[in-house]
């Protein structure tokens, strides 16, 4: 090849690479989008930073920063609402609806996974972009969780628990049919081999954490919240084999020593807790377990009584933990217990979510400490920190948007308006 071939192969060689990177950088800028939000809440530190572009390429964040120093791509204005990392509600049951007593009889497994789809669909839209759900019939939160996954239906991103483990004749056993029916729910284990059986069952098909019943429950018949259901021993078991095929653990407990229990055995969180006493409010301090106090269901049931429809059994029950629920629940906040927001959605409708932080706040939290029960205490709940509950560089974009400032009044957050989950918009009544 002489000189002047050479010449002219290297000159179409650098106009060819020159035209490939920018055809990429013109591809990049295209798949890239952009939020400008005239607010960001960092729930970190409380701080509110003005004017700020959040840079997102795929599902991810990139960067942070002022708005002046945005890269090109697909821009989404928000220039006059405040912008915060989608909110996270540690306990939900999705595939249920308020239905109590004898007529959940009449409800099928192929309903209560439509419900589901139908429920996750409010829960998303209402602001939180991820859940944990904690117990559901067939498997049916496996298979919503999969389908949302797929893209098939909209929803939340999901951690599933699958059916609750229970003794027999428990909180999460049938216990409304007679003798004759041999009713008995799929999670349900006596001994140390049973429940070690149970949580690699559930965890076969598909569960991503287990869901146990501690003690007694409210709506379920036949039982006394007060009563510690399994033993010690058990409990200690089920964690043990949970946390070596690593999945966390949620315990339902109401009564004191469920709570010390269940949390002597090592689970993640302990759901409820609304019959505490000061000993085990001290034994949730001292191991650092989670306490979800889904407080928010004891004023919907009183403002909502007729409509509630409780059978008499549940409806007694429930005045019971009213009374106790809130006020050791504050007692947990004022020791330092750590705290995950969730909010027993099903047992009210589904995308009121929110206003469980507004307990929160008259509890005696700060508007910042409320929302973060939601977003960094939740994420590291879930052992998700470095993919949610805030918005830096590498999590996935989800984000949500509100006029006002949740800081200064946290029921803002109860009517989201802009929701982005995976840098895909769900919501936007700002571009209406």
């Amino acid at each position: 090849m002489n000189r002047v071939a050479r010449h002219l192969f290297v000159s179409i060689l650098l106009v060819v690479l020159l035209t490939s990177c920018l055809l990429s950088a013109q591809t990049a800028a295209a798949h890239r989008v952009v939020v400008h939000a005239g607010k960001l809440l960092d729930v970190k530190t409380g701080k509110t930073l003005s004017d700020q572009a959040i840079v997102i390429e795929g599902d991810k964040i990139v960067s942070v920063g002022p708005a002046s120093d945005a890269p090109a791509g697909t821009t989404i204005n928000l220039p006059n609402a405040t912008v915060l990392p989608g909110l996270i509600d540690a306990h939900t049951h999705l595939t249920f609806n308020p239905s109590f007593g004898y007529q959940t009889l009449a409800i099928s497994i192929p309903r209560e996974a439509l419900t589901g789809a139908h429920n996750a669909r409010l829960t998303l839209e209402a602001g939180f972009t991820t859940v944990r759900n904690v117990a559901a019939r067939g498997y049916t939160d496996v298979a919503l969780r999969d389908a949302i996954n797929a893209g098939d239906v909209p929803g939340p991103r999901m951690l599933v628990s699958g059916p609750a483990l229970s003794i027999t004749g428990g909180h999460c056993d049938n216990n409304l049919l007679p003798s004759e029916y041999h009713a008995t729910n799929e999670g349900v284990a006596d001994g140390i081999e049973a429940v070690q059986h149970k949580t690699r069952e559930v965890i076969k098909y598909g569960a991503d954490l287990i869901k146990i019943c501690a003690t007694g429950g409210v709506l379920s018949k036949g039982d006394d919240p007060n009563a510690s259901q399994f033993t010690l021993e058990e409990m200690k078991a089920i964690v043990a084999e949970a946390h070596r095929l690593g999945r966390k653990v949620a315990a339902h407990a109401h009564g004191a020593q469920g709570v010390i229990w269940a949390s002597e055995a090592g689970v993640d969180s302990v759901e409820h807790g609304h019959l505490m006493n000061d000993a085990a409010i001290a034994t949730l301090k001292k191991n650092g377990t989670y306490l979800v106090p889904t407080l928010y269901l004891v004023d919907w049931q009183k403002e909502n009584a007729a409509q509630a429809n409780l059978p008499d059994y549940a409806r007694r029950k429930m005045e019971m933990v009213s009374e106790m629920g809130q006020m050791n629940a504050k007692k947990a906040f004022q020791a330092g217990v750590k705290i995950g927001l969730g909010t027993d959605a099903a047992v009210y409708p589904h995308g009121l979510n929110a206003h469980e932080l507004a307990v929160y706040v008259r509890l005696g939290m700060t508007p910042l400490q409320a929302i973060q029960t939601a977003t960094i205490n939740d994420a590291d709940l879930l052992g998700w920190s470095d993919k949610i509950g805030t918005i830096e560089p590498g999590k996935w974009a989800d984000m949500i948007a509100v006029d006002g400032d949740p800081l200064q009044d946290v029921t803002t957050l109860q009517h989201v308006k802009f929701v982005m989950k995976g840098g895909e918009v769900v919501k936007n009544d700002y571009g209406k």
